[in-house]
């Protein structure tokens, strides 16, 4: 698991509220959905491998049931349609936690996805950056409805 030794706690705003536990997945970089899982866009698919070779800290790792932390997001208005096809193939992250605040294409696009597909992914931000300086991929992170993240 991941080097945090004591429990740290952070305030954010709840986008998609939701509690949940999980493993971190962390990029200090942007995250462009439509290039990160783009090999995971079609039928039959059992995980979602990250696809983006620019993204050096997550390129080739596993980002579905994961609670991806991350600055912010990067790409185009086609990510909202992304979200959705991924929702619904069950290959999604679990949790999307946003040092920054949220751009409104990220947004926009998970919160339609939870709309139309039904399925959230629950979506905190306004972390700050010193939640990136402390978690760890690996780390447990725990999430609470409103919008405090604990990595445990």
């Amino acid at each position: 698991m991941g080097e945090c030794e004591v429990s740290s706690t952070f305030e954010g705003r709840a986008v998609l509220p939701g509690n949940l536990e999980g493993e971190a997945l962390v990029t200090q970089v942007g995250f462009n959905a439509y290039a990160s899982f783009y090999n995971s866009l079609h039928e039959n698919v059992v995980s979602a491998e990250c696809a983006d070779s620019g993204n050096k800290e997550l390129f080739g790792k596993r980002l579905d049931g994961k609670i991806i932390c991350l600055p912010y997001t990067i790409g185009s208005t086609s990510a909202g349609a992304v979200w959705q096809r991924i929702s619904r193939l069950g290959v999604a992250p679990k949790a999307m936690l946003f040092s920054q605040p949220i751009d409104s294409l990220a947004a926009g696009g998970l919160i339609v996805n939870d709309i139309w597909a039904g399925r959230r992914i629950v979506t905190i931000d306004q972390l700050g950056e010193s939640f990136l300086q402390v978690v760890k991929s690996g780390d447990k992170i725990i999430i609470e409805e409103d919008g405090t993240v604990i990595i445990d």
